[in-house]
């Protein structure tokens, strides 16, 4: 799996329920991204997938105490 782009996360997120814009996208893309290059090499190898869509819900959800 290649670094997603921008225009390839609005989609996801699109369909996941949470939209977003195109500074958002570009955010997302640029916070996920090398750990996609991280893990290039193993790609498929794996038994997870990496989920951009959420990333959103994760960084504004409040975390109680």
């Amino acid at each position: 799996m290649t670094r997603p782009t921008p225009k390839e996360i609005k989609p996801i997120a699109q369909v996941s329920g949470i939209p977003v814009d195109d500074e958002i996208a570009t955010r997302i893309s640029g916070a996920i991204g090398p750990a996609f290059e991280g893990f290039a090499a193993i790609a498929g190898t794996l038994p997870f997938d990496l989920e951009p869509a959420s990333y959103v819900v994760a960084q504004t959800q409040k975390v109680s105490k």
